[in-house]
């Protein structure tokens, strides 16, 4: 297991754990990112990440990213 700020661009992953408060998880949550769903890193621009969650782009900071466990 490792944070999506490890991840190859381009390469499909599942969310295994998302870390953080309450509030912080189901901000991810709402945004698509669940457990047992997939994520692919898009691209990383000035250390933000640009995500394919649920069929939509999505830009997260790298702080954020770092919650997101693949």
């Amino acid at each position: 297991m490792m944070p999506l700020t490890l991840c190859d661009a381009g390469e499909e992953n599942i969310i295994q754990r998302l870390g953080g408060s309450a509030e912080t998880k189901q901000h991810l949550a709402d945004m698509g990112f669940v457990v047992g769903g997939s994520v692919t890193v898009l691209s990383e621009i000035g250390g933000n990440l640009i995500v394919k969650v649920k069929e939509s782009r999505v830009a997260i900071s790298r702080e954020m990213a770092q919650k997101i466990m693949v």
